[in-house]
């Protein structure tokens, strides 16, 4: 790895046979506990489900199981996927308990039965499954693209004697930048094009 990560693609990546959507659930995308680009992040991530299934790329949902009395605790409304899931088309939905959606979800098998090398990963939280994703998927040996805006956080509160607070924007162009220089990032998800495994 290189002493300086890279920045945002110039031109779209070559395509994607797999689109990873990581935690767009209820609690996280609706209502006053979305995150602040919620609106944003559900259409880049609606319109990038529509084009994977158009191109029979592999479509996989990933879903925290919260602790009791979480606001993604399982059975909720909150736990809820919110963008619909075609079983029809093989898509499936893996459910985890920590950030990572590789760390016991069979997540690698299935992309691997598949035949898929490259993918993209969306959703959220920037910082924490977001990134613990797509980091595990570079380890893998997974070429990994991530569209900018089709990801999103929340606000970092300040802490006292440690920073102010920190916009959710710039905590997801953190978490972008902590990847290093081994993952693809493109400013527009409408960039990011997706093939058949």
């Amino acid at each position: 790895m290189s002493e300086q990560p890279a920045h945002p693609a110039t031109s779209a990546p070559k395509p994607v046979q797999a689109l990873i959507v990581v935690d767009m659930q209820t609690a996280f995308v609706t209502g006053d506990g979305a995150v602040p680009a919620a609106a944003r992040v559900l259409d880049r991530t609606s319109d990038l489900i529509t084009r994977a299934r158009a191109a029979g790329a592999l479509v996989i949902q990933l879903q925290n199981d919260g602790e009791p009395g979480a606001v993604d605790e399982p059975g909720t409304p909150g736990w809820r996927i919110h963008l619909p899931v075609d079983a029809d088309r093989g898509e499936r939905v893996l459910r985890k308990t920590v950030d990572d959606g590789f760390e016991e979800t069979g997540l690698a098998r299935l992309l691997a039965d598949a035949g898929v090398r490259d993918l993209a990963v969306c959703g959220v939280q920037s910082e924490m499954c977001v990134l613990a994703t797509a980091r595990t998927a570079l380890e893998l040996d997974f070429r990994v693209v991530l569209p900018h805006d089709a990801h999103a956080t929340y606000d970092i509160p300040a802490a006292e004697g440690i920073s102010e607070a920190v916009p959710a924007a710039m905590a997801s162009r953190v978490a972008e930048w902590a990847l290093g220089d081994e993952v693809e990032i493109v400013a527009r998800a409408r960039d990011v094009n997706f093939t058949k495994p």
